[in-house]
């Protein structure tokens, strides 16, 4: 893994009357541009090479209230899957940024008392599986009643052409102590790239990058409690890179960093392909549109270990 370069360009500017901040997610959408998601309701269209915004719109529920909205993947058709952390929830949207529907959720998945998982503690990752037919959303922290460092990532199957997307299989991952999951991204070999991450007051981000193979996991979806039990073989993972151990490029932090480099990292996209088979990344930084946190975008560029047959 190497780091190729970094931009605060987008810290603290707006577009079009809306604040350039707040970035949850990323992806590549259908035009090749970026699609860059804020957690207040604001989906942004960044230029593929300057990432400056070229176009913005805005979401809501059915109901047109705000979203908490964490994780984005663009369909084939151009359609958004984005999810809402508050309930939580995974709904489709047009280009136009109208609902168009929504998909169903475990009820284990849902916020207590609802169900068991944790406010603000939900769908924070999302990624389609090559060739199109599989997503997958990675919950950032643990059930209750699970043991706390390991999540669900959570997938549905489409059935036929359509849109139609049905619950499938569950799995297991462990997160390391500290930390939780703020964005998964898939791989052309359908591994999965794992982003987790953390913050200790006065100390600041822990940010690890992982590559991760579901081929062999457990189906837990029938599983009420996950507590690391014998015969539930969970999510395995190898590490790529912790993100505080890289160069620091002459980056500065405006609060206490283990690297200047670092900030609150919550989305990651696949970007292309270097000549020797590694993936373009790009990662961006939320910064909670707080004074002390900057919007921080990262180019990087991984090599991956072959998959172990």
């Amino acid at each position: 893994m190497s780091i190729d370069g970094f931009s605060d360009a987008l810290d603290k500017t707006t577009f079009d009357g809306t604040f350039v901040g707040n970035l949850s997610a990323l992806t590549v959408d259908t035009d090749g541009r970026i699609a860059a998601l804020s957690d207040r309701s604001s989906l942004f269209s960044l230029d593929a090479k300057t990432h400056q915004p070229v176009g913005v719109v805005q979401l809501a529920d059915e109901t047109g209230a705000a979203l908490d909205s964490e994780a984005l993947v663009v369909d084939r058709d151009g359609t958004r899957l984005i999810t809402d952390e508050t309930t939580p929830a995974i709904r489709r949207y047009d280009r136009a940024g109208t609902t168009i529907g929504r998909l169903p959720v475990p009820a284990p998945l849902l916020v207590a008392p609802t169900g068991r998982a944790t406010k603000n503690l939900t769908f924070e990752g999302l990624t389609l599986q090559p060739g199109g037919r599989t997503l997958i959303a990675s919950m950032e922290g643990a059930l209750s009643g699970d043991t706390s460092d390991i999540v669900r990532f959570q997938t549905w199957r489409r059935h036929g052409s359509g849109q139609d997307f049905r619950l499938s299989e569950q799995y297991g991952y462990r997160v390391d102590t500290g930390l939780g999951v703020s964005e998964i991204a898939a791989t052309v070999d359908g591994r999965l790239l794992v982003l987790e991450r953390g913050y200790t007051s006065g100390v600041g981000n822990t940010v690890r990058l992982y590559l991760a193979d579901p081929a062999r996991a457990t189906d837990t979806s029938g599983t009420e409690n996950l507590t690391g039990q014998d015969g539930i073989r969970l999510v395995g993972k190898t590490l790529l890179a912790d993100i505080g151990d890289c160069p620091s490029l002459g980056a500065t932090a405006k609060q206490p960093q283990p690297n200047p480099l670092l900030d609150n990292i919550e989305g990651l996209a696949v970007t292309g392909h270097t000549p020797g088979g590694g993936l373009r990344l790009l990662l961006v930084s939320d910064d909670n549109q707080n004074a002390v946190q900057i919007t921080r975008l990262y180019s990087l560029t991984a090599r991956l270990p072959r998959r172990l047959s």
